[in-house]
């Protein structure tokens, strides 16, 4: 530390002279001079002996400050190796926390598949299977549920479960024999044995009354035994629940195949479902088709002439000759040669009178094909409308079902359903037909009407260029 104080710093403190001091007597000046210049000694001592301090402190103070120093550069390293590490263990501390989430996920994901598993796996049991796993798959919905279970716990419990899964699918494969109980065809519930291969299942009573397949009847939730028809099934189910070794009877059709024989009926009875709307349907139908049959036998039995015929008896008017065109008009069958004979008769008349004649003919001959023909067209527009009442009838017996029944057995309902279906079902099976019988009979009508006025636009026109009637009114 520099203590030095220049000269004239000193000087400056020395007092000044005034003009009233100059003139006091130099011994005080003197003084005060020795004064100051003992001050100056003492500071310029000071000073030395504070240089001589500063020199003997500046080496250790500098070799404190080199220490201090290199004690800062190793804490700054240290420092940083902190920071670094502190970083990378953040670093992992999150990765570990995002482990931990994933596996959280992970964890919740196989909770809830598990759960899921064992809803469908419920639903995926044979009806003989449902009590043999009835208490292993409620453990495992409730397991979730249950506070006073670990996670671990509730996995162990959800993992039961899946290993009785597998179990099963290995006796399904090979076949497996286990007790329950099963309703017979009377509703008396008998315990027994199941025999299970695959989809198959066939029961035996202990008392050996109840024997066969096995099925779901609605609104039962206990199996249904369902009989063997043939006795050598019955022997073979016997031996297999018996001794666990034999033939297995079994339905390639799972089942299907004796509910299809159980709807199975006869006309009459299908017939009798239909309800009472079911009658006029039959009746009109009945009606319909005698009708048709009558007129398609008369159609059948009307005799049309081939065209020589008519071409001879153009050629005797033509040729004027009266006693020829009666002749040729004999030899022409049904109502056109009827129709010609009528022009014949008349054939020295106006022509004007000879069309009006043979269109008399042809009104009466068209009155006769078309009559009834209208009572096939009724019909076939009547049955559509009778089927629709016999629907209407059938829903309302069917609404009535289900305010006695409510709507939890459809087969207590089928009454209603099955009235409302199969009278639509013989409406439509009356009236297309009849629809294309009448159209068929009006086209066959049709056709011999065309014939008739084709003959007699060609006689009419011929006696029209023949002079015959001409020469007569002359």
């Amino acid at each position: 530390m520099n203590l030095s104080i220049p000269l004239f710093a000193l000087a400056s403190m020395l007092p000044q002279a005034t003009p009233a001091q100059e003139n006091e007597p130099k011994p005080k000046f003197e003084t005060a001079t020795q004064s100051v210049q003992r001050q100056l000694e003492e500071s310029l001592t000071e000073l030395a002996s504070l240089r001589e301090r500063m020199a003997a402190e500046k080496l250790p103070m500098a070799r404190q400050l080199r220490e201090l120093e290199a004690e800062l550069v190793r804490v700054r390293a240290e420092y940083q190796t902190t920071s670094r590490t502190l970083d990378s263990r953040t670093l992992d501390l999150s990765n570990l926390r995002n482990e931990i989430k994933a596996r959280q996920d992970e964890t919740t994901y196989l909770s809830t598949l598990l759960g899921e598993y064992a809803r469908n796996f419920d639903s995926r049991l044979h009806i003989a299977e449902v009590d043999r796993y009835a208490k292993v798959i409620e453990d495992a919905r409730l397991a979730p549920e249950n506070t006073t279970l670990s996670e671990l716990q509730v996995f162990e419990v959800q993992a039961a479960l899946l290993e009785a899964s597998l179990v099963r699918l290995e006796d399904a494969l090979g076949g497996t024999r286990f007790d329950g109980a099963a309703v017979d065809g009377n509703g008396t519930v008998k315990p027994g044995v199941f025999v299970m291969a695959g989809p198959a299942a066939i029961f035996r009573s202990n008392d050996g009354l109840g024997i066969g397949l096995v099925e779901q009847r609605l609104g039962s939730l206990e199996p249904a035994i369902v009989p063997f028809g043939k006795p050598e099934d019955v022997a073979a189910a016997t031996a297999l629940v018996t001794n666990g070794a034999g033939l297995l009877p079994f339905d390639a059709s799972g089942g299907n195949a004796v509910k299809v024989e159980a709807i199975e009926e006869t006309p009459i009875e299908h017939i009798l479902k239909g309800g009472p709307v079911m009658w006029p349907i039959l009746g009109l139908a009945a009606a319909a088709l005698l009708v048709a049959l009558v007129k398609w036998a008369v159609m059948m039995l009307v005799r049309l002439p081939s065209r020589r015929k008519i071409d001879a008896l153009v050629a005797a008017v033509a040729s004027g000759d009266e006693k020829l065109a009666r002749e040729r008009v004999g030899e022409i069958p049904g109502p056109i040669g009827k129709m010609l004979g009528a022009g014949v008769e008349h054939l020295r008349e106006p022509k004007d009178l000879i069309e009006e004649v043979m269109y008399e003919q042809l009104l009466a001959t068209k009155l006769r094909l078309n009559s009834w023909l209208p009572f096939v067209a009724i019909a076939a527009s009547s049955a559509p409308l009778l089927g629709l009442l016999g629907t209407v009838t059938g829903i309302m017996n069917t609404f009535s079902l289900m305010t006695v029944f409510g709507t939890g057995d459809v087969k207590t309902l089928s009454s209603g359903i099955s009235e409302a279906l199969i009278t639509t079902e013989y409406g439509l099976i009356v009236a297309i037909p009849s629809l294309l019988l009448h159209a068929f009979l009006s086209r066959k009508s049709r056709g011999i009407q065309d014939e008739m006025e084709k003959a007699a636009i060609a006689f009419v026109n011929q006696v029209a260029k023949t002079p015959l009637a001409a020469n007569e009114a002359a």
